[in-house]
């Protein structure tokens, strides 16, 4: 199953065709179906309807956002056989760059799966997965912003630059103790906003994951941390099982470039589901 956007502002629907097209002649055997989305969320209801029929793979033709809809609909179909991977095709595709270790085709064709570790986000009993990180502080705040203000080299430079100038830190609770960062980050890979090494170690197939914290400063050190993140890396982080906090006001929170709003006051965990996710890579 190729899961598809045809209303991308990317090559979405002609990836997922040239995809389909070289299945057809390396693997004629193997029954492929397109399936474009129709909404936002299609994905994610697409992806739990067919993880519970057979032994499928679902394939999201995507960025890390999309993607995020397929793994959260996977695990939340319960105990299934299914597999998801991602074809990169949107404007961020870290799990992709990482991650992956040959041509997307290449590894359906030989048909070897392994199984990668995903965060787990727990807000008052509600359950979201991610497959690469989630981001409190700036990073959900420059979404939004990209959200608003449009992809591409120079506006996403123009977007930042502008996000970071509006932005004030957050406070949370941490074991009963009020703690206010710029950012704070759970890391299931290296990489992340296409060139910042975030976590040096991490790997989403240890059974850890990193927390990568930069606590309130001003503007100037926390964008020189940001220089460092993309030109050297952050080196080795902190590597947990579980974080636990409290939020104080409504924030927002980034799952793998998608943003979901956390209201005050909620309990919110995150923990690591090590082998979780079947995949291609």
């Amino acid at each position: 199953m190729v899961v598809f956007n045809p209303n991308s502002t990317g090559d979405a629907q002609e990836r997922a065709e040239e995809l389909k097209s070289g299945l057809a002649d390396r693997a004629a055997h193997l029954p492929v179906d397109l399936r474009p989305t129709e909404h936002a969320g299609h994905a994610r209801e697409i992806a739990r309807e067919e993880a519970v029929s057979g032994s499928p793979l679902i394939v999201s033709v995507s960025g890390d956002g999309g993607y995020n809809e397929v793994v959260d609909g996977v695990l939340k179909a319960g105990e299934t056989t299914a597999s998801a991977a991602v074809l990169a095709a949107g404007n961020a595709n870290d799990h992709r760059r990482v991650v992956g270790r040959r041509p997307l085709l290449d590894a359906i064709v030989d048909g070897t799966t392994s199984t990668l570790d995903v965060l787990r986000l727990t807000v008052d009993g509600e359950v979201r997965y991610a497959h690469s990180y989630i981001g409190l502080g700036i990073t959900p705040v420059v979404a939004l912003e990209l959200e608003q203000g449009g992809k591409g080299s120079l506006k996403e430079v123009v977007t930042t630059i502008r996000a970071f100038s509006r932005f004030h830190p957050f406070a949370i609770e941490v074991d009963g103790r009020r703690e206010t960062f710029d950012s704070l980050v759970f890391a299931n890979i290296a990489e992340m906003a296409k060139f910042a090494t975030v976590a040096e170690d991490a790997r989403p197939d240890d059974g850890v994951f990193e927390v990568v914290l930069v606590k309130h400063h001003s503007k100037l050190r926390t964008a020189l941390t940001a220089a460092k993140a993309a030109l050297r890396g952050l080196g080795p982080q902190p590597s947990v099982r579980e974080y636990a906090f409290r939020t104080i006001d409504p924030m927002p929170a980034q799952i793998d470039g998608e943003v979901l709003e956390l209201e005050a006051a909620v309990e919110a965990r995150v923990d690591i589901v090590p082998g979780a996710l079947s995949t291609v890579r």
